[in-house]
């Protein structure tokens, strides 16, 4: 390969059929005269094309149709006309830089030579030994490239971070999703899952019907079942959030009910069949009461509480004590309305925010399936900006990249795409993503199933394709089909 041209961040390349490379390579050109190298990507090829070599290609064509004789060609010109029609333009965007002493920057002023310059593939190992990228707790989420090198990241760069997971339906989100969700708690983090779709219970069971290495430190949590809590461990702060952000209560409804639940709390009955007793005998209008009745009614009725004083209820900094070496929990919620969704999800993020401020519970892990669908848009920002200072880590994985508000890809440290090819989602994703809008409209558009492209932190932003590999546990939330194989 030689450097043909160079225009902005962009160097063009010309390549001969022999030399096999892949949208998503790294490439490294080394100046030998001025002891400089740039490290470049390929986002996308085509042929050389001129009009001399259209007309040339043509006039071959017509010739070879006219004829019914071999044309002599003693000086095999045919053959070089053939590789020259085989030629390939590589597109290619400058990452970075790297100075006399070895150091990588962002410096692209400079032109490398034509003449002195060699061109090279840069294999992932080689990249990550170049950009210094080392942890102590690795996650193996595939391999890179027809040659299958292993391609890891570090859980260190997914702490305290902010990620989204997207790409078309059946591209592989999920997998990955449940990949890192099973890494991190083998590295003993606590991760907390809104399974929407029922695809995460199979995390502690393989695929061949044995305990996963997190069967023990896996609980799936449904509503009415082990996902119940005593209002008392609640407290006064999660039930008005919940209903004042999920069941839309009045503010004059909201102060009557803080009034009621201080009466309740100091005679020592902090229970739901209490609450509703107090709420009917104690006086106020009539209106104030209609609205507190109807969302006592809906807590009654969501499984989340305990009905009476005493029943044991979850309590997250007991499973953190009981599970020091991690854990996940799986929050269902498949089976329930899109009012108990929002209750849900309201009550275990308040909760959380509440122990992490009082220091009893580790930071956690967030993963969010289709986050757009129980949380309101005017509450993104509370989750992606103060519950991170808290310690609440959170990850969204949808299939609908425009669900997300501008405010979130703003503040996002990393990015796992899979295919897309629908053009609103290739242009909300290239507009606000943290690369080119060339790299994700060629590479993203032509990705296959399970292909990704990682961008943030976990890569140094240098954008690398990894190709997802199959792991063994029970992947349920497959699409469920009329016709059998």
């Amino acid at each position: 390969m030689k450097i043909l041209s160079k225009n902005g961040n962009e160097l063009t390349l010309i390549a001969m059929k022999n030399e096999v490379v892949h949208k998503g390579d790294y490439l490294i050109v080394d100046d030998r005269k001025f002891s400089r190298k740039m490290i470049v990507q390929i986002y996308d090829e085509d042929y050389l094309s001129s009009q001399n070599l259209l007309e040339d290609i043509v006039r071959d064509e017509v010739i070879l149709a006219c004829s019914e004789e071999n044309l002599h060609d003693p000086l095999n010109i045919s053959s070089l006309s053939k590789l020259i029609r085989d030629a390939r333009l590589i597109r290619t965007k400058i990452r970075s830089t790297m100075d006399i002493n070895g150091r990588i920057t962002s410096d692209i002023s400079w032109i490398p030579s034509r003449v002195f310059s060699s061109v090279k593939k840069l294999s992932v190992p080689e990249l990550s030994d170049l950009l210094n990228r080392v942890g102590v707790l690795s996650i193996n989420i595939g391999q890179t490239g027809k040659k299958g090198e292993n391609f890891k990241i570090y859980a260190e760069d997914l702490d305290g971070k902010l990620n989204i997971i997207t790409g078309k339906k059946e591209s592989g989100k999920s997998h990955l999703s449940k990949l890192l969700i099973k890494s991190l708690v083998e590295h003993g983090a606590y991760v907390i899952v809104f399974d929407l779709n029922n695809e995460y219970g199979g995390l502690g069971c393989t695929c061949s019907g044995k305990p996963s290495s997190i069967n023990d430190r896996t609980l799936i949590l449904e509503p009415g079942g082990l996902l119940k809590f005593r209002l008392d461990y609640c407290g006064k702060f999660t039930i008005s959030n919940i209903l004042k952000n999920s069941l839309d209560m009045p503010s004059a409804s909201l102060r009557e009910f803080g009034r009621i639940w201080d009466k309740l709390q100091g005679t020592g009955k902090l229970d739901v069949e209490s609450l509703g007793e107090m709420i009917n005998r104690v006086s106020m209008n009539e209106l104030v009461r209609d609205a507190l009745v109807s969302r006592h009614h809906l807590l009654h009725n969501s499984g989340l509480f305990s009905l009476e004083i005493g029943n044991s209820g979850l309590e997250f900094e007991k499973i953190t004590e009981t599970k020091p070496n991690g854990a996940a929990l799986i929050i269902s919620l498949h089976k329930v309305s899109a009012v108990i969704r929002k209750m849900i999800v309201e009550l275990v993020l308040s909760k959380l925010v509440e122990l992490l401020d009082k220091q009893l519970i580790p930071p956690i892990f967030l993963f969010a399936e289709e986050a757009h669908l129980y949380v309101k848009e005017t509450y993104w920002d509370d989750i992606i900006t103060r519950m991170r200072h808290f310690g609440i880590f959170t990850t969204f994985i949808t299939n609908q990249p425009d669900a997300l508000g501008d405010s979130i890809y703003r503040q996002v440290d990393n990015i796992f795409l899979f295919n897309f090819v629908n053009e609103s989602d290739l242009e909300k994703i290239s507009r606000v993503s943290l690369i080119d809008n060339d790299t994700i409209k060629s590479v993203v558009r032509t990705l296959p199933q399970r292909h990704c492209l990682v961008v943030g932190k976990v890569v140094r932003d240098l954008p690398i394709v990894a190709i997802i590999p199959p792991i063994d546990i029970v992947t349920l939330g497959a699409t469920k089909k009329f016709f059998k194989p």
